[in-house]
């Protein structure tokens, strides 16, 4: 039983598991560590043809010796840190422990030397046993140390990835030294890659700086290096995509970790270290947003958000409450959805108020009991059906929730005398080859007409009309990166309509930025665009998504064309062929000149088509869609025929 609790894997698992040393284990094994150094130092000083301690009975003094080092050991808590996490904040400790022992009995020599004439003990003597023991006490930690991060980092029964890491600034110090000490260990760091090549003969943390000459894949497949953490804060984001880009180009992985500050812990800077993900990738710069105009518009005020459990919905609720309103109000009609983000809410720490109702944009009389009771000031409109595919088959539905439910909100909007009324639009909506996207266009011209006839009849205090219209959301609900997701999850293929299809995406926060900032500075009437960056093909995202994934494309996950779905455009745009745009002072946001109707013609079109869908005959509802959106042509339809 003893020889198999001294096997090696035993006691390499007994070692690992072992959390920490009792503090009276640690305690002893300094008593130990004194005894040993005393014994040391009285050699020392008999080779001399000295005497440690100068008088005959020698135990009673060598206690109390022991006796005090053990009461300046509680006195700075030497032995309340765990040693194989030792710092110099220990090494501190044990220092000002050894030299407080050290002035202790030299005061105490020179006292007995003033009454009695005789000194205790030796002072050379004392010296010199306060350097032996303060060196001994430090050296067992540092050896303990080394021998736990030797077990943590070298398991046998789990192969970590070699990795290295990019920077040899703070920040790519700070990560390395986190990543040793994180329980499980999920990397073997093997160095780290100096790009301006000034540290080839030195090393950090004994381990080797690397100087990246070529490519780095090519550094990387030298040393047998699988992975790569990139913590130089002095890259630039386009440096960062090359050196992503040359990765997934040859299938190596790539975290990426924030700037560290000072006051994180070790703990929490290993959590921020994740793989980079696919909105990483997007050649984007961060959005500076107008503050002061956007806190003047929703401070202390009522907010309402319609669809306020969707993706963008939802993230427009997070946004406005870092502007301290005074109420919001979030509604939308999906149960689970809204609970969870009730769930969200609730956890945060705020003043807000904040009103959960479920209810459904098309009744009309529910909505007016919202705005009855809550009187909004802003009202931000994201509730709306937009799968293409979805409301190529159901028209009617698309009609009464995307046409009705905004008429409905526009027209409370504009009774209850709302301060501004901002309308989430898509990009389908510009020269529309769907059903959804025509459905929103309609929408948006009613919102325009609204703001028209209130311009015409100089009312006071109305209600200012704004649109917002962008392209595809990366992560929002029904968005090809979380199909992509899943797919991959599930093995493949991750399916593609066409090979050359493209679109602009942007993340949720940044479309939620440009939508508040567009509110804020909206005058009424028009529609807004934002700089979507540059285009994307769906293939190439794939491809990329595989990647990340750690996986080879056509090789471990394949990539199948299904063609293209009704109603589906190879590209979108953001601009009807006739319409013009107006810069605005913020770089990302234009403003779209569109054709703007009469309301009373528009009114009674709608109405029509309203009443159309309510017989659910598909038809007929988009034969009306296609006169009062002359530029929607269906593709890939069989409403393609109407067109003819």
């Amino acid at each position: 039983m003893l020889l198999g609790f001294l096997s090696r894997k035993d006691l390499l698992s007994t070692i690992r598991n072992l959390s920490y040393l009792p503090r009276w284990i640690v305690v002893g094994i300094d008593v130990m560590v004194l005894i040993i150094s005393f014994f040391f130092t009285r050699l020392i000083i008999n080779g001399l043809g000295l005497s440690y301690i100068t008088l005959n009975d020698k135990a009673p003094y060598i206690c109390f010796l022991l006796g005090v080092n053990v009461v300046f050991f509680w006195i700075f808590r030497t032995y309340a840190g765990i040693i194989r996490h030792s710092s110099y904040i220990d090494a501190i400790k044990l220092l000002f422990s050894q030299i407080s022992v050290l002035v202790f009995f030299v005061t105490l020599n020179f006292v007995f030397q003033s009454f009695y004439g005789y000194k205790i003990y030796l002072n050379t003597a004392l010296f010199i046993n306060m350097v032996l023991s303060f060196c001994s006490l430090f050296l067992y930690r540092v050896v303990i140390k080394q021998v736990f991060e030797r077990f943590f980092s070298e398991r046998n029964d789990v192969k970590l990835p070699r990795t290295i890491i990019y920077g040899t600034d703070a920040n790519a110090l700070a990560v390395a030294k986190s990543l040793k000490l994180e329980v499980p260990t999920r990397f073997k760091i093997v160095g780290f890659v100096d790009k301006n090549s000034q540290n080839s003969s030195k090393r950090m943390m004994d381990l080797p700086i690397l100087i990246l000459k070529k490519k780095l894949p090519t550094l990387m497949r030298s040393i047998n290096a699988e992975g790569v953490i990139i913590a130089d804060k002095s890259l630039s984001k386009e440096e960062r995509l090359v050196i992503v880009e040359q990765c997934l180009e040859f299938n190596y992985k790539v975290y990426i970790v924030p700037l560290i500050t000072d006051w994180e812990n070790q703990k929490e800077i290993s959590q921020k270290v994740k793989k980079i993900q696919i909105e990483d990738l997007l050649d984007r710069k961060p959005i500076v947003l107008d503050g002061k105009a956007i806190s003047k518009q929703l401070k202390d005020k009522t907010i309402l958000i319609t669809g306020a459990a969707g993706s963008i919905g939802s993230e427009i609720v997070r946004q406005v409450l870092l502007f301290k309103p005074k109420i919001i109000v979030v509604v939308d009609q999906a149960e689970t959805p809204l609970h969870n983000l009730c769930l969200e809410l609730n956890v945060l720490e705020t003043q807000v108020e904040i009103a959960t109702i479920v209810a459904d944009i098309r009744n009309k009389d529910a909505m007016n009991t919202i705005f009855s009771n809550y009187h909004p000031e802003v009202v931000y409109h994201a509730a709306a059906y937009k799968h293409v595919p979805l409301m190529e088959e159901n028209p009617s539905q698309a009609i009464l929730t995307n046409v009705e439910g905004t008429k409905n909100i526009a027209d409370l909007a504009s009774l209850f005398k709302v301060k501004k009324f901002v309308m989430v639009s898509t990009d389908k909506a510009v020269n529309p080859s769907n059903v959804m996207g025509a459905s929103k266009r309609i929408a948006e011209k009613y919102v325009q007409s609204l703001q028209l006839k209130s311009n015409a009849n100089k009312t006071a205090k109305s209600t200012k009309f704004i649109t917002t219209r962008f392209g595809n959301v990366l992560g929002s609900n029904g968005s090809v990166v979380p199909l992509f997701t899943k797919q991959i999850a599930a093995g493949g293929p991750i399916t593609i309509t066409h090979p050359d299809i493209i679109r602009y995406f942007m993340t949720i926060p940044e479309a939620c930025q440009l939508v508040l900032e567009a509110g804020a500075m909206g005058k009424g009437g028009e529609i807004y665009i934002f700089d979507m960056g540059k285009p994307v093909k769906i293939i190439d995202l794939a491809r990329k998504m595989i990647k990340l994934a750690g996986f080879i494309p056509e090789e471990d996950i394949k990539i199948k064309i299904v063609g293209l779905r009704p109603g589906e455009k190879l590209y979108e745009e953001l601009l009807n062929d006739t319409a013009k745009t107006i810069a605005t002072h913020h770089h990302k946001i234009m403003i779209a000149e569109e054709i703007q109707e009469e309301f009373e013609i528009l009114h009674d079109e709608i109405e029509e088509l309203i009443t159309i869908a309510n017989f659910h005959k598909k038809e007929a509802i988009v034969t009306k869609m296609k006169k009062i959106v002359p530029e929607f042509k269906s593709m890939n339809s069989t409403y393609e025929v109407l067109d003819k």
